[in-house]
């Protein structure tokens, strides 16, 4: 019981630690990656709730879909160098 706790104690540490990082960070593609960070503490954080379909739908739906989605947005949108938009 007190493992459970503590796994659940130390998940719930990364959970808030990424998720105040994916809000705070300047850059967008560190953002997106804290973001990523954070819902897969969240599926892990439902696994330990014994909730193992909906860890499985966190992973797939979120991590595996949005999170997919706003990288290639990242990545499409962004500029290379400076030089480049001052020419």
């Amino acid at each position: 019981m007190a493992l459970d706790t503590i796994a659940f104690a130390l998940l719930a540490a990364v959970l808030v630690g990424s998720s105040l990082g994916a809000v705070t960070v300047r850059d967008v593609w560190h953002a997106a990656l804290l973001l990523g960070v954070s819902l897969v503490t969240v599926a892990a954080l439902y696994a330990t709730l014994a909730a193992e379909f909906l860890a499985a739908i966190q992973v797939l739906v979120y991590v595996g879909g949005v999170l997919v989605l706003i990288t290639f947005a990242v990545m499409l949108t962004r500029r290379d160098t400076d030089e480049e938009v001052s020419a």
